[in-house]
């Protein structure tokens, strides 16, 4: 697949801020071809695991093997959906439970399309992209996650 599109930067460090969801929904606004929008936003939980409570998770990853298959997953979307727009961040480092560590975000001309392609992304980045999370519990132990 070649495109003119630029490969993009998709790691943030930490949490990914509301405001930065929010001005990046609002850069849009322009963008008078666009009839719909659809995210995903992903936050950590505070799961219990072996009578323990998840505080945060440390995320990690092979950045440029990362951001090579978010390039690939974006292309495919492209390809596979009529999207006018498509944008992925995820978060590196600690992220503590109740905040963002996913933002995917796409617009369309049409709104059914926008559904079917964020169910495709999601799924696509979490099969595809090296990215690893260190579940951190309260009493600071920790554990690999496992993506389902």
């Amino acid at each position: 697949m070649t495109t003119d599109r630029p490969k993009k930067t998709s790691f943030m460090q930490g949490a990914i801020a509301a405001d930065f969801i929010g001005n990046s929904i609002a850069k849009h606004q322009s963008k008078t071809t666009i009839g719909a929008h659809n995210i995903f936003l992903g936050q950590v939980r505070a799961d219990e695991i072996d009578c323990k409570t998840v505080a945060a998770i440390e995320y990690s990853a092979y950045e440029e093997m990362a951001e090579q298959s978010f390039y690939e997953i974006r292309e495919s979307a492209f390809t596979k959906y009529d999207l006018t727009c498509l944008h992925i961040y995820h978060s590196l480092g600690i992220v503590k439970t109740g905040e963002i560590c996913l933002f995917v975000f796409v617009s369309a001309p049409r709104r059914k399309v926008v559904f079917e392609a964020i169910e495709f992304l999601v799924e696509e980045i979490k099969e595809k992209a090296p990215i690893f999370g260190k579940e951190i519990f309260e009493d600071e132990t920790y554990t690999w996650k496992k993506n389902t």
